[in-house]
């Protein structure tokens, strides 16, 4: 398809790059809080809400309670504290439309370069347009002063899908959660999802159950996880509601959320043996009576090692105890016409087989990023607070937790964003980047053994061993370092006239 090149370019002050769920909320913050500035949200797809939009598996929901995963200026409304994406979206167009984003936002704009200049003291972004019709797409620039990454950090256009031996042999279909048809008729088939990670974790009840269901489903694992069962309904949420009103009772129940999460995770890392014992007891109460709990969910690791997965009032649990679901703990030999044919010899009949079997990591949907006519490798940066990348200037990128709710962490970034671009302003400097020590020992930026975070450890950044340049785990720690002082020795601040060096001195030059 032809591309047109238009040579219209536009001035901003700064550009959000995608408008998922980090994106809105930065969007909704700088509008507020920086109202001189001016603000674009490029997003590359047809409809806001990123990840929420993109997936339209069975029973697609959030893996975190919305009261921390929904944003602080926002009180989630409905009773449901994990809820289901259709309303997680509405969630995102009411935050859009109550603060005035209709008119920053540009739909179907895809930044596929991203070069910066100190001559200049600007971001040039090459933009990808689509027709909304199919026609041929144009090419736009844009310049920023200032870019903020929503990206998110894996692929939108694939997900991880492993090529299984005789996989041309199956005469079923074989789908992969991430793109999932919207005609597919699994009612009264049997179903094998392999995978057993939070999306299989949800499609095996959303399957298995309710109308339309599949005639049996059957989680095909090679390694098994932690699973957790949690109230779909928090009771307390609500009476906190009904006692201090929206806004306080949202503001209550998020506080509370907050440091139960935390006490849960440390403890757990903390007390590894004692965790999985208490998991392990927690499992054979909702499973039938004889289950091989220690086949099925014992995993090698220790918990938090990897995420552990939830189920809401435990319809994981429920699905297998009522029959219309089943584990199977093997390794998957290859396809064969009928099915999955296991290391043991077994074969697992199948009409439909579901490849959840990961993602797979990618930040900045893989643009080059090209500062004064060097690409930069990115795994050779090192975050600074987990959000500036050492070595690109004014660049900042929205990366949350993955040990608790990803918008937590995204509500800092956003404040010491803020808080960063008025220091500047205040100062006259209109560049900053930060300068990581050489020899400065590195690891992954994910502290998770998960496969995705394994595959994708050599193209990522890396982080420190020490503050600031050590990514925080938790929003308790990551509140007291992105609130306190703006500026430290780790960043270089500069203008056209003159550059401001760690040290605190500085010297006339052409930044």
């Amino acid at each position: 398809m032809t591309t047109k090149v238009l040579d219209t370019v536009e001035e901003f002050d700064v550009v959000i790059i995608g408008a998922g769920i980090s994106g809105i909320g930065a969007a909704s913050y700088f509008s507020r809080e920086l109202p001189g500035k001016s603000l674009l949200v490029l997003e590359g797809r047809d409809n806001i809400g990123g990840t929420w939009d993109l997936f339209r598996y069975p029973g697609i929901r959030s893996d975190s309670d919305l009261h921390t995963f929904g944003y602080a200026f926002k009180p989630w409304r409905h009773e449901a504290a994990i809820a289901d994406a259709p309303l997680i979206r509405d969630y995102l167009r009411e935050t859009a439309e109550e603060n005035g984003l209709e008119r920053l936002i540009r739909l179907r704009h895809r930044v596929v370069r991203a070069e910066w200049s100190s001559l200049d003291r600007r971001w040039t972004l090459t933009v990808e347009v689509a027709d909304p019709a199919g026609g041929p797409s144009t090419t736009r620039t844009v310049r920023a002063g200032w870019v903020f990454a929503a990206t998110g950090y894996y692929r939108y256009d694939e997900g991880f899908s492993p090529r299984f031996p005789g996989q041309e042999d199956f005469e079923g279909a074989v789908v992969h959660p991430q793109h999932w048809p919207e005609d597919l008729d699994y009612s009264g088939k049997k179903v094998v999802v392999i995978g057993s990670g939070a999306t299989a974790i949800t499609l095996v009840p959303s399957m298995a159950t309710g109308p339309g269901a599949a005639r049996h489903v059957t989680m095909l694992q090679r390694t098994p996880t932690y699973v957790l069962a949690l109230p779909r309904v928090d009771k307390l949420a609500l009476a906190l509601t009904k006692v201090l009103g929206e806004e306080r009772g949202y503001a209550a129940t998020r506080f509370k959320n907050i440091w139960l999460d935390r006490a849960v995770v440390k403890g757990l890392r903390t007390f590894p043996k004692a965790g999985r014992r208490l998991i392990r007891h927690e499992n054979r109460k909702r499973l039938p009576k004889g289950f091989d709990v220690d086949k099925h969910f014992n995993p090698p690791y220790d918990p938090w090692d990897q995420r552990l997965c939830l189920a809401p009032d435990g319809d994981f649990f429920d699905a297998i105890k009522n029959g219309h679901a089943s584990v199977v703990t093997d390794t998957i030999t290859r396809f064969s016409r009928r099915g999955v044919v296991l290391g043991s010899g077994e074969e697992l009949e199948a009409d439909v087989v579901v490849t959840a079997t990961g993602l797979n990591l990618q930040l900045f949907g893989g643009m080059p990023i090209v500062v004064d006519g060097r690409e930069v490798d990115l795994a050779d940066a090192v975050c600074y607070r987990g959000m500036l990348l050492s070595g690109i200037p004014n660049w900042a990128m929205a990366i949350g937790y993955t040990t608790s709710s990803w918008t937590l962490k995204v509500s800092l970034m956003c404040r010491y964003f803020i808080d960063l671009v008025r220091h500047m302003d205040a100062h006259g400097y209109d560049r900053v980047v930060p300068v990581a020590q050489p020899g400065m020992e590195r690891r992954p930026v994910m502290d998770l053994k998960a496969g995705y975070a394994k595959r994708a450890e050599s193209t990522l950044p890396k982080q420190g061993l020490e503050k600031p340049w050590r990514m925080a785990l938790s929003y308790p720690e990551d509140a007291k370092a992105l609130r306190g002082p703006v500026a430290d020795d780790n960043l270089v601040f500069g203008s056209a006239r003159w550059v401001a060096h760690p040290s605190g001195g500085g010297r006339a030059t052409r930044a």
